[in-house]
């Protein structure tokens, strides 16, 4: 664990500064243009100071309102492409009939005979330990003895998980399906034919101009991925809505080996889904949830270890399963720094950069022992959506950003209430923040997506209006009043 909570850590400091040198250069030029741009502004104030002291002719003053207008005017077509906004989102929350509680999952596993003892008592220790509640789900193709993981139930599936968000979020936002213009679907292990954004575009009869993506293989971090490439999509495709489904498809990765590594899986991953309608249309602003401020991509899978750290393989059997190598934790740290760094350079404030570049500074030509200054990201951001990988996890993380048990409060309700949910954990993070109330307008949330690869996805959003009543909508709406919730108090077999 010390590879996450060490985030200042120096040891690979000459790697990590040859990786990020580029994109860190181009943010100090685009400091070095804002200071050209504000000594421009600060000259003409200057040039009209003098103009009234000497009380020169008026035509000097309708030379200095006149530049004075062109660099403003100017600075808005030059500035950028239209500003990106999160009109709304939803998450889906499975019936009653897919929970499964521990006694249950482990009771199902023993009877599928193809688990031994060690097996069963390996994973009753996993879910022990998860930091997920009795109240997780599972689809219903799981619940079967033995479990459905063919194709048709796969697609099964999808349907149950997809659909009913995308009807939630074209309901709540009164946008129809054939105003969609992009959409991208994102699921890692199941990548059917035609695609899960045929089946959509399918589904809902959408535009024969939709432009459609799938993505697969991304892990946990492809629905913030899947953001930020729509954020891409809207600089070049102006005044159009786009739709981000994600999800996680377990019936297609169950596993049903011994081999431990593979046994993880089982425990660790539940059912859940979300949507998110983005969009770069001027007229959505007042009615947009929150404007997308930054989007981050980092990845290490140029080296090896990283790469293999999370593989989907076949064991010795021959039984298809995603292995966790016992490096991960210290790759995820590894990835995280790497990101971390480049999303400081570019929201932090002067004087975190400044204490930061000291203490790196004073760690490699002064005192070597000596601690690296991690910077307080609190000084920008005011709620953080963090991996629900599991609790150890997401302590690690909150104590390498230095976050109290509010900023992680989000993450581990939503690990206990629903599991890990892969990509779309964030959006249930979310979700509860907007139920609790915490989330006022001007303040900003960071999202932070990681997956195998291994890569990392930072967003950060700024809330653009008040929001109100969500504690009666979406998943956490007949039960956001129980929590938070003691969850370190759960006794560990």
């Amino acid at each position: 664990m010390d590879s996450l909570s060490k985030l200042g850590d120096d040891d690979d400091h000459d790697h990590y500064r040859d990786l990020l040198w580029p994109s860190i250069s181009k943010h100090f030029v685009s400091i070095f243009l804002d200071l050209v741009r504000l000594s421009f502004l600060a000259a003409l104030l200057a040039l009209e100071t003098l103009f009234l002291l000497h009380k020169w002719a008026p035509v000097f003053h309708y030379l200095f309102f006149s530049c004075f207008l062109a660099f403003f005017t100017l600075k808005r077509f030059v500035s950028g492409p239209d500003q990106v906004y999160l009109v709304d989102f939803s998450c889906l929350k499975p019936p009653s009939s897919c929970k499964v509680p521990f006694t249950s999952f482990l009771e199902h596993a023993s009877m599928i005979n193809i688990f031994d003892r060690e097996s069963i008592d390996f994973m009753a220790k996993i879910l022990a330990s998860s930091g997920q509640s009795e109240e997780t789900y599972l689809p219903p193709q799981l619940h079967y003895i033995p479990p459905k993981t063919d194709f048709q139930d796969s697609i099964k599936e999808v349907h149950m998980v997809l659909f009913p968000v995308l009807d939630d979020l074209l309901e709540k936002t009164n946008v129809h399906a054939r105003d969609i213009d992009i959409l991208i679907v994102n699921c890692s292990g199941f990548c059917p034919s035609p695609s899960l954004s045929s089946i959509i575009v399918n589904r809902y009869s959408m535009r024969s101009d939709v432009k459609s993506f799938n993505i697969s293989g991304m892990g946990c971090s492809a629905s913030a991925l899947g953001v930020d490439m729509a954020k891409s999509l809207l600089k070049v495709h102006k005044d159009s809505y786009a739709v981000v489904l994600s999800t996680e498809i377990l019936s297609t990765g169950w596993y049903s080996g011994r081999e431990r590594p593979k046994l993880l899986l089982n425990c660790l991953f539940r059912m859940g889904s979300a949507a998110i309608l983005l969009t770069n249309k001027p007229k959505a602003k007042n009615a947009s949830k929150y404007k997308l401020v930054h989007s981050l991509r980092t990845q290490r899978a140029f080296e090896d270890k990283a790469y293999c750290s999370a593989v989907r393989e076949e064991d010795a059997d021959g039984k298809l399963g995603v292995a966790f190598k016992r490096d991960l934790l210290q790759v995820a740290g590894e990835t995280l720094r790497s990101n971390m760094t480049l999303l400081g350079s570019r929201v932090l404030p002067f004087t975190e950069k400044f204490w930061h570049g000291l203490s790196v500074l004073r760690k490699r030509f002064i005192h070597k022992s000596c601690e690296i200054y991690v910077p307080n990201f609190k000084t920008v951001v005011q709620h953080f959506c963090l991996p629900t990988s599991g609790r150890p996890v997401i302590r690690e993380i909150a104590k390498g950003l230095k976050l109290g048990e509010v900023d992680m409060e989000a993450a581990l309700m939503t690990l206990y209430r629903f599991g890990n949910q892969s990509s779309s954990s964030l959006w249930y993070e979310l979700a509860y923040m907007e139920a609790k109330q915490r989330v006022k307008k001007g303040d900003k949330v960071w999202q932070l997506g990681m997956g195998s690869g291994p890569k990392c996805i930072s967003l950060i959003l700024e809330c653009v209006r008040p929001i109100l009543g969500e504690s009666e909508n979406g998943p956490w709406a007949s039960c956001i009043q129980e929590y938070p919730v003691a969850i370190d108090e759960v006794v560990v077999a």
